[in-house]
Formats: structure tokens, sequence, C-alpha cells
């Protein structure tokens, strides 16, 4: 089982830019792939971007593309997610969460440990 725990979330305005990061330990954290998924107030959680075992794949939601990089650092057990040009609309609970294995799925269910969250809070 592999434990996660998210930071850097906070209040920012529009057009801001945050990194949030997700410290990994448990197990061996380059056997897998890691995403990122948010939840907004009264929304369903959704997908927001995730990368390959390696860092060499990574894919994202079509709403973040673009303005969302996703990265990792296999030596120190940590997923990345710059978010650039914040919206409001980007306001939600962003969640780490460790694949069932190395490929690029973006469904939560293919996904088998999550981390508690980091609120992010984007205003107009």
């Amino acid at each position: 089982q592999v434990q996660l725990a998210e930071s850097g979330g906070g209040l920012v305005q529009a057009g801001a830019s945050l990194r949030l990061s997700c410290a990994a330990s448990g197990v061996t954290f380059s056997f897998y792939a890691m995403g990122w998924f948010r939840q907004a107030p009264g929304k369903e959680r959704e997908f927001v971007a995730v990368i390959s075992w390696s860092g060499g794949s990574t894919r994202y939601a079509g709403s973040v593309k673009g303005r969302f990089t996703i990265s990792r650092d296999n030596a120190k057990n940590t997923v990345y997610l710059q978010m650039n040009s914040l919206k409001p609309e980007d306001t939600a609970v962003y969640y780490c969460a460790a694949g069932s294995g190395p490929s690029l799925y973006t469904e939560s269910a293919d996904f088998g440990s999550w981390g508690q969250g980091t609120q992010v809070t984007v205003s107009s």
C-alpha cells in the first residue's frame, strides 16, 4: 500500500500559478503511474493528469491541457502538478493517486491509493 501526502494548495487570484507536490512512501514508487484528480463542491471527482512510471509519458484532461504540467522525481518519491494560468473553475480539492500499475490510467477505479487532498481556491 502506498501512502501519499499532498501539499502546496492555497488561495490565489485568477492567472496565478501554484505547484502541488505529493510525497509517496511505503512501496517502490517508480513501479506506478501517478495521477492527479480534483473534486469541486457538489461535483464528481474528475481526472486531471497522469504520468507514467518513468515520467516519459503524460496525459491531461482537456480543461487543463496547456496550463498544467505533471512531473515526477523517482529519486525523491514525489510527483508534482505545476498549475499555471489558474481560473476560478480550477477551484477544488486536489488528490494525488497511485495507479494500480505503470499504465496511463485516467479512471479513478484504476488508482489504488489516494492522498488526503489539498485545497486549491482561485478567486476572480
